[in-house]
C-alpha cells in the first residue's frame, strides 16, 4: 500500500483523494486554507452548479480549450457518475434550466460535507493550514514535498497537484501549481481571467446598473470579424456588462483583449423580430399613444431604466409628440434596439473571474492518467491545467473527471 499526497482541497483534490483511497492507497491531503472546498462553496452563488446533465456531445461542445485532451477523462467519470456518487453520499440533486445540476438543498456546503465525510470514512489524512512550498525532484525523479516552516522533505510514491488557477484569489488560488510545474520543467501557457465580466467604455452602462435583460442576442466583433454570438441573459453593471451570456463571451475574446485589438459589443434587444416587424410594432405603439410625448411612449417596448438612454442615443426630441415622429427617426430607433453598440475595453480582474484561462500545457500530461510526461509519479488535475469551458457546470465536470482519473491512476 503506497502513500499518495494530494495538494489542494478543491473539487479535483477531493475526488482524487477519494478514489486513490478507495483503491487502497494511504492518502494525505494538504490544504493551505482551514477547510476544504473554499471556492466550491461560492460557486453557483453558493448553490454549487455541480455539473451539467447534457449528453456527451454537448459536454465536449462547451469545452473551449483543449477538449480532445478530455476524451478519456470525461468517459472515465461522466456527469452521471458525479451525480450517482453524490446521491450515494446522501446529496439529492435536481436539474434546472440549461441542464444545470444543483443539490436539491441549494447549499454548496452539502456537497463539500458529503465528500469530506467520505474522505474521513476512507481514512484520508487532511492537513489544514499547511502550505506546500516546494515539490522536490532530483534528476527527474519525484521525491516528495516541502511544507512552509518545515525543513524536511515529506516523501510519497506519487503526488497529485490540484491547486486550482488564479481566479477568486481570496479562496487561496494563488497559482502555486503553476510554480510547481515550472520548477519541474513544465510549460505553463499564458494566464488570463475568464468567465469574467467585461468593462465597457460607454458611461450609459452605469445608468442602467442592475438592469437584467433576458432573451437578448449579443454579438462581439473585432473589425469585420465576428468573434462571438449567442442568445441569453445579461446584466448591466457600474463598470460595464455581466451575466451568463457575457461571462461565456469572455472565454472567446481573450486573445483580442490581450493583443489590444478593438472589440465592439452589440445587443439585439428584440432578436425575435426583424427590423420590419419591429418597425410595425413601434408604429402600433405610437398609434396607441399618438398624443403622448416620445419620452412617455416607450414603456411597453423597453425596460424603464433603459428608456432615457435609448431616447438620448436616438437624438429624437424627448418632448416630441409620437404622431409627429418621422419614418427616418423611427428607423434610427429600430436600429438602436436591434443594435445597441458599445466598446469593450477589457476584463474585470481575477477576483471576479469564475475560472482561469491557460495553465499547465496538456501536451506534457498523459490524458489517460493525468500523469506528467516529464516527471513520473506527479499528476495534475482540475483548473491548474490548460482547460476551460463555458458556464453551466462544465468547469466543475472537468475538475471531477480529471480528479477521478488522477486518483485511479496513482501507484
Amino acid at each position: 500500500m503506497s502513500k499518495i499526497i494530494v495538494v489542494g482541497g478543491g473539487p479535483a483534490g477531493m475526488l482524487a483523494s477519494i478514489f486513490a483511497a478507495r483503491n487502497g492507497h494511504n492518502v494525505e491531503l494538504y490544504e493551505k486554507n482551514d477547510k476544504l472546498g473554499k471556492k466550491l462553496f461560492i460557486t453557483g452563488k453558493g448553490r454549487c452548479n455541480i455539473t451539467n446533465a447534457a449528453d456527451m456531445e454537448t459536454l465536449f461542445d462547451n469545452v473551449v480549450t483543449n477538449r480532445k485532451f478530455l476524451y478519456s477523462a470525461f468517459y472515465n467519470f461522466t456527469n452521471a457518475d458525479i451525480i450517482e456518487l453524490l446521491e450515494g453520499l446522501g446529496v439529492r440533486t435536481k436539474v434546472e434550466r440549461g441542464d444545470r445540476v444543483f443539490p436539491l438543498s441549494d447549499k454548496s456546503n452539502d456537497v463539500i460535507r458529503a465528500l469530506q465525510g467520505e474522505m474521513n470514512r476512507l481514512g484520508v489524512k487532511m492537513h489544514f493550514q499547511k502550505e506546500v512550498t516546494e515539490v522536490v525532484v532530483e534528476d527527474g525523479v519525484y521525491q516528495g514535498i516541502k511544507v512552509k516552516g518545515e525543513k524536511k522533505v515529506i516523501p510519497s510514491s506519487c503526488l497529485i497537484i490540484t491547486t486550482g488557477g488564479y481566479s477568486y484569489q481570496v479562496t487561496g488560488s494563488t497559482g502555486d501549481g503553476y510554480r510547481f510545474a515550472k520548477s519541474m520543467g513544465h510549460k505553463v501557457t499564458d494566464i488570463h481571467p475568464s468567465l469574467v465580466p467585461l468593462v465597457i467604455a460607454e458611461s450609459f452602462c452605469k445608468e442602467m446598473m442592475g438592469l437584467s435583460l433576458k432573451n437578448v442576442e449579443v454579438t462581439i466583433t473585432s473589425g469585420k470579424k465576428q468573434v462571438y454570438q449567442n442568445f441569453g441573459e445579461m446584466l448591466f453593471t457600474h463598470f460595464g456588462v455581466s451575466g451568463p451570456l457575457i461571462l461565456s463571451a469572455s472565454s472567446f475574446i481573450t486573445k483580442y483583449v490581450t493583443q489590444g485589438k478593438p472589440l465592439s459589443l452589440a445587443i439585439d434587444l428584440k432578436p425575435a423580430l426583424s427590423e420590419e416587424q419591429l418597425d410595425d410594432r413601434i408604429i402600433r405603439d405610437f398609434e396607441k399613444n399618438r398624443n403622448k410625448q416620445y419620452k412617455n411612449a416607450l414603456d411597453e417596448l423597453l425596460p424603464k431604466k433603459m428608456i432615457p438612454v435609448i431616447i438620448r442615443l436616438s437624438n429624437i426630441d424627448p418632448d416630441k409628440k409620437v404622431n409627429t415622429i418621422t419614418k427616418e427617426e423611427r428607423k434610427v430607433l429600430v436600429s438602436l434596439i436591434k443594435n445597441l453598440s458599445m466598446e469593450i475595453t477589457g476584463f474585470r480582474g481575477y477576483n471576479e473571474a469564475i475560472i482561469t484561462k491557460g495553465g499547465i500545457s496538456v501536451k506534457e500530461v498523459n490524458p489517460s492518467t493525468m500523469e506528467s510526461k516529464l516527471v513520473p509519479g506527479v499528476f495534475f488535475a482540475g483548473e491548474v491545467l490548460d482547460l476551460d469551458a463555458l458556464t453551466g457546470g462544465f468547469n466543475l465536470q472537468i475538475a471531477w473527471s480529471t480528479g477521478y482519473t488522477a486518483g485511479i491512476s496513482v501507484y
